[in-house]
């Protein structure tokens, strides 16, 4: 009996499970960005632009990761913020010295 039902939920054609439809978001979505990184890639010439858009993207997309694959996204904000902020500082120190190191 149980396999019979689980043959007709197959007849519809169309995605009717909810997590299937998501993970299918999430894959289009993240390989939206990976294809953006290719176009940007082959498209500018090496400079600090390019080098911070790639930055700011990897960034996006490993928050986007965390939070729909670690749940994060459904946890309360004190736990997202005490992430987020050492992140972020963590970011600028390394903008801070590779602008430094770079200086003559």
């Amino acid at each position: 009996m149980a396999h019979t039902e689980h043959s007709n939920a197959h007849q519809g054609g169309g995605l009717k499970n909810p997590v299937v439809k998501r993970l299918l978001v999430v894959t289009g979505i993240l390989t939206a960005l990976t294809v953006l990184e290719f176009i940007i890639a082959f498209a500018m010439e090496a400079s600090m632009l390019k080098n911070s858009i790639f930055a700011v993207l990897t960034v996006f997309k490993a928050f986007y990761i965390v939070g729909e694959f670690m749940h994060l996204k459904h946890e309360v904000k004190a736990l997202i913020w005490s992430i987020v902020i050492p992140l972020a500082f963590i970011l600028w120190f390394i903008v801070a010295m590779l602008k430094e190191g770079s200086a003559h």
